[in-house]
């Protein structure tokens, strides 16, 4: 990759970088694929200014890498065993061996962030307030809440499965300020992760992230893992929807389903695979 001129960055608009300081210091071009891969291994050499700074420009990295169609594996990977190396000792109460993962993240989120300013923090507070709430009840654990994103675990699928119709549910309901409309998608799949000091690591970590991706705001997929695990103790009056079978960048071909019960939203649009 060539390195940009100075005159060849002037020319580049705001848009065209991750990350602008507040003395208008224009940092991490992301104007094309070979920028943003660059961008994506420098990312956490950059000295920003404070927290929220970094998660606005993690998130552009993230969009512009989406943009050309990039999966960043290793950047997702390596950021999250960053930041869970400092709570190493807080994993030893999570399962071990077969375990139910649930991914959800904000569909949307950067247009919320957009709009609504500083207002967007207590609402991520009450989405999060949301999971916490219904992922404890149904027994599980919160494994890691970064951005707009939260992960948890279950023993048991159709605990998980409950647990991801309440979240919906719950979402459907709350009213949220200057009437915002707020919507969650939702991923489960089963594996064996290894539980390592950093929290789980293991391709069933990064297949439910994929899943999660694949949904829209207000749908909770699952994988035919899941599905068959949980076929004879489904919760009562729910039921799952076949939605054919599909690659999933950088995991293979998974057949998916989408839940079905009463107070959850129907007719999506086709997966985003």
């Amino acid at each position: 990759m060539a390195r940009l001129t100075s005159s060849q960055r002037a020319k580049l608009p705001d848009s065209a970088f991750a990350y602008i300081d507040s003395k208008g210091n224009r940092r991490l071009p992301i104007n094309d694929e070979a920028h943003v891969r660059a961008a994506l291994g420098r990312f956490e050499r950059v000295a920003f200014e404070n927290e929220a700074a970094r998660e606005r420009a993690r998130r552009r990295l993230l969009n512009a890498a989406k943009k050309h169609k990039i999966v960043p594996v290793g950047f997702i990977t390596g950021q999250l065993r960053t930041e869970r190396a400092s709570k190493a000792g807080d994993w030893t109460g999570l399962p071990t061996g077969s375990v139910t993962l649930v991914m959800s993240d904000i569909e949307g989120s950067t247009g919320l962030l957009r709009s609504m300013g500083d207002g967007y923090a207590a609402l991520l507070q009450e989405v999060r307030r949301i999971h916490r709430r219904e992922i404890r009840g149904a027994g599980g654990h919160e494994i890691d809440a970064r951005a707009d994103e939260f992960f948890a675990c279950f023993e048991e699928p159709a605990a998980a499965i409950g647990a991801a119709i309440a979240i919906q549910r719950r979402m459907g309901e709350r009213r949220f300020e200057n009437g915002a409309r707020v919507r969650v998608r939702i991923g489960i799949h089963g594996g064996r992760p290894t539980l390592t000091e950093a929290g789980y690591v293991g391709l069933s970590v990064h297949t439910v992230a994929r899943i999660c991706a694949a949904g829209h705001g207000g749908q909770i997929l699952v994988s035919d893992r899941t599905r068959e695990a949980v076929a004879d103790a489904m919760p009562s009056g729910v039921r799952s929807k076949s939605l054919g079978t599909h690659r999933l960048s950088g995991v293979g071909e998974h057949r998916l389903y989408e839940i079905r019960a009463k107070g959850l939203a129907t007719g999506f649009p086709a997966l985003r695979v």
